[in-house]
């Protein structure tokens, strides 16, 4: 009765269900025009130093992510008292455009300088008088978002946020979230 119960061995998946599953959180890449790529969506205060920030795939829209970074924000007060979570100005880049964002702003009563995209103009002013007034945009104090970019640029001197070496989104919002506290030294 030689060869009738198969009992020699055939691949398969394990019978057991095998162990806790790795790596089911979002990875944080994107692929975008440079390949697989991440984005970090940050906030930093006036001196150019991180406030909160949020890593995702780098095919993700700026205006998504908007909400995430500014309850992101948790800057103690000295003495007893809750952490300050509102900021005294908000400036953002076209990317950050949108009337969503407007009017969550507008609802806290946090003044903000974003700049229109242009399809944004064109839109109101096919429109006519239906178009609607043009938000206000301060162009002295849009000058001030240059603390931004010189934000990245600090972050990004560190190769491992520059190149993104990590493997996992864990170890790279812990990376970022090292530099960042060695910016605030």
């Amino acid at each position: 009765m030689a060869g009738v119960g198969r009992f020699h061995h055939h691949p398969g998946p394990p019978a057991w269900g095998g162990g806790s599953k790795r790596g089911l959180r979002d990875p944080a890449l994107g692929r975008s025009r440079g390949g697989l790529t991440s984005k970090i969506h940050l906030a930093c205060d006036g001196r150019g130093r991180p406030l909160g920030f949020v890593v995702t795939g780098g095919n993700t829209n700026d205006c998504t992510r908007f909400t995430a970074v500014m309850e992101a924000i948790r800057v103690p007060r000295i003495g007893p008292g809750r952490p300050r979570t509102r900021p005294n100005h908000v400036l953002g880049d076209k990317g950050y455009s949108s009337k969503a964002i407007r009017a969550w702003l507008r609802r806290r009563g946090i003044p903000h300088t974003i700049p229109e995209r242009a399809d944004q103009v064109g839109n109101r002013a096919r429109r006519g008088s239906r178009g609607g007034r043009p938000p206000a945009f301060d162009r002295e104090a849009y000058k001030h978002r240059n603390v931004v970019e010189r934000c990245f640029n600090r972050l990004k001197q560190w190769r491992g946020i520059a190149t993104r070496y990590d493997k996992t989104a864990q170890s790279y919002e812990a990376a970022v979230t090292l530099a960042s506290l060695l910016m605030w030294a």
